[in-house]
């Protein structure tokens, strides 16, 4: 018992930080990635974007492009954002 109390404390502590991770991704998906595009890249059916690593390829490639100065960790808030509305990998 004394086992799974330390993993499940993890899990609850984190889920706040986690929600602000995605709120952090989506608020920098709305100020930087809708100025090249809108939405319709991640729902079209030809996606050029099919696993969790090509996603993170994708973000930060256009992060470059943009001359955006993100972490890794805004980039990996992207992600997430991307995936949990979007991808679903």
């Amino acid at each position: 018992m004394k086992y799974l109390i330390a993993p499940l404390m993890m899990l609850l502590l984190s889920s706040p930080a986690l929600a602000q991770d995605i709120k952090n991704g989506e608020t920098l998906h709305q100020n930087n990635c809708l100025r090249c595009h809108d939405s319709g890249v991640y729902t079209r059916t030809n996606k050029r974007v099919t696993t969790l690593p090509k996603l993170g390829k994708q973000v930060r490639f256009c992060k470059d492009n943009l001359g955006l100065t993100w972490f890794d960790d805004e980039v990996n808030d992207v992600v997430q954002f991307l995936n949990n509305n979007y991808y679903h990998f």
